[in-house]
């Protein structure tokens, strides 16, 4: 019979490396995962998966988006059929901008 070997896998991060990402970490913040990945010799991905793991990283505020001002594309739409002769439902791909063209288009054809 043949015995099975157990294989015993070494940690990725040392007590030492844990403790000196925390400290560091708590001193530098996001902002100094680069230098904290030096010191410890792991790239940054690493490092932040290692702090998420240990329950103290802090993600960083994304900023906002923008929404711009204007009608929203189904509104766009609802005017396009109102102006135009044919069905719309086949322009729901069609940017924001060239529905406002269209729209503009109808809207000077049917004044004249």
């Amino acid at each position: 019979m043949a015995e099975t070997a157990t294989a015993t896998k070494s940690p990725n991060y040392t007590e030492d490396m844990v403790q000196t990402a925390i400290s560091m970490y708590q001193d530098l913040g996001n902002e100094g995962l680069d230098a904290i990945a030096e010191a410890v010799g792991k790239n940054v991905r690493s490092v932040r998966s290692k702090l998420v793991r240990e329950g103290i990283y802090v993600a960083s505020e994304k900023p906002a988006t923008r929404k711009i001002d204007g009608p929203t594309k189904k509104e766009l739409l609802i005017q396009l059929e109102a102006v135009s002769p044919f069905e719309v439902n086949g322009f729901m791909g069609a940017t924001k901008s060239a529905l406002t063209q269209l729209i503009g288009h109808f809207s000077i054809e049917n004044a004249d």
